[in-house]
């Protein structure tokens, strides 16, 4: 229990640390040509503009130039991060050629291409890709909370499966590598050029994710340390704890089950690279099919051996509950679901640890 609330409490504090606000930094109402300290290599007075990524305040201005040549500049908050804008072929992240651009504390900024040849950072490759740049367009600058990306690229037509990107805050490209680190978050968006409308695109297999999620949160995260807390604090009402206790847990298992069921289809359908998930989800699952069997192997109360059982069962139970709570949070930050999550699964456990602490004050006060 005080281990446990230890990492509750750590937990708690570096998960209040402030994000950053999506505040309105720039807006197609802006004239580009009026904002001071923004640099162009490029006609920027008659570009067509959308709000193609309102969760981030992306603003993307566009226009073709001439026969072959098409202008793009995208601003962003200036969070000390770095915007992409990808051009898919087929809408997925893995194949597309991406514009990558960043401006750090110093003021000094940098634009690359990227390509996307897998999910692993050594498998995006700084430029090298499918789009062929304009040479001398590309431009980035940060004025005042916005920063503004140009470039400008050759085709009839661009690909209007558009994938943008922001970020983790402080994690820059560079040199010499230029790695580029896994995004805080994404979004997929199709483009029609000629009437300037963005629709998001729906992840594929969303519904699947999110059940994965809600499924291993519920069971393992939430229900198992519920029942806990019923088996260390409720004992006065015999045999209904016992019950209840047995009721709880079997109810988590067979959810949490479920769960990891839809994380090994979710893995092969998405060919996703979550070696450290699955494998402490593996874990927990271990971990909790030794404690359906210990039930079946629980002495008699008088036996000699129930003290050892007690301590087998009360210790392996704490240790499924600590790294089901770890991986869960692991799992949001792996699926990008976002800081709501996050919140909101820390509120539930600051409820129940709030619970499990005064009851735990209000047994030693009886003794």
């Amino acid at each position: 229990m005080k281990a446990f609330s230890i990492f509750i409490a750590l937990f708690l504090i570096s998960g209040s640390c402030p994000e950053y606000a999506n505040s309105q930094t720039d807006s197609c109402g802006s004239n580009l040509t009026a904002v001071n300290g923004a640099q162009f290599l490029f006609d920027t007075s008659s570009l067509n503009c959308d709000a193609v990524w309102t969760a981030q305040d992306y603003i993307l201005r566009y226009a073709q130039a001439s026969p072959n040549v098409w202008s793009f500049v995208l601003s962003a908050p200036n969070i000390d991060c770095y915007v992409a804008m990808g051009f898919s072929p087929n809408g997925d992240m893995v194949g597309s050629s991406a514009i990558v651009g960043w401006v750090d504390s110093d003021g000094v900024g940098g634009v690359k291409q990227y390509y996307l040849g897998g999910q692993t950072p050594a498998q995006v490759l700084p430029d090298q890709g499918n789009l062929v740049i304009i040479g001398n367009s590309t431009s980035i600058v940060a004025v005042d909370s916005t920063i503004y990306m140009g470039f400008q690229l050759n085709a009839s037509t661009p690909r209007n499966q558009l994938i943008y990107s922001v970020g983790p805050a402080g994690i820059l490209p560079s040199s010499p590598s230029y790695r580029l680190t896994q995004h805080q978050n994404m979004v997929t968006t199709t483009m029609n050029y000629l009437t300037g409308q963005t629709q998001t695109v729906k992840a594929p297999y969303s519904n699947l994710k999110k059940n994965h999620g809600i499924l291993n949160m519920l069971g393992w995260g939430i229900l198992l340390p519920i029942g806990a807390i019923v088996a260390r604090h409720c004992k006065e009402w015999d045999p209904i704890w016992f019950y209840s206790h047995i009721s709880i847990q079997s109810l988590g298992f067979i959810l949490g089950l479920a769960g990891i069921s839809c994380g090994f289809v979710l893995e092969h359908k998405l060919s996703a690279i979550v070696s450290h998930h699955k494998g402490i989800g593996i874990f927990i699952l271990i971990l909790g099919c030794l404690q359906m069997m210990a039930i079946l192997a629980r002495p008699d109360k008088a036996s000699k051996r129930r003290k050892y059982w007690n301590w087998y069962h009360h210790n392996v139970g704490r240790l499924m509950i600590f790294f089901a709570v770890v991986n869960v949070f692991y799992g949001i930050h792996l699926g990008l679901a976002g800081r709501g999550w996050d919140v909101g699964y820390g509120i539930v456990l600051v409820g129940l640890f709030i619970i499990a602490a005064v009851l735990e004050v209000r047994m030693w006060m009886r003794k």
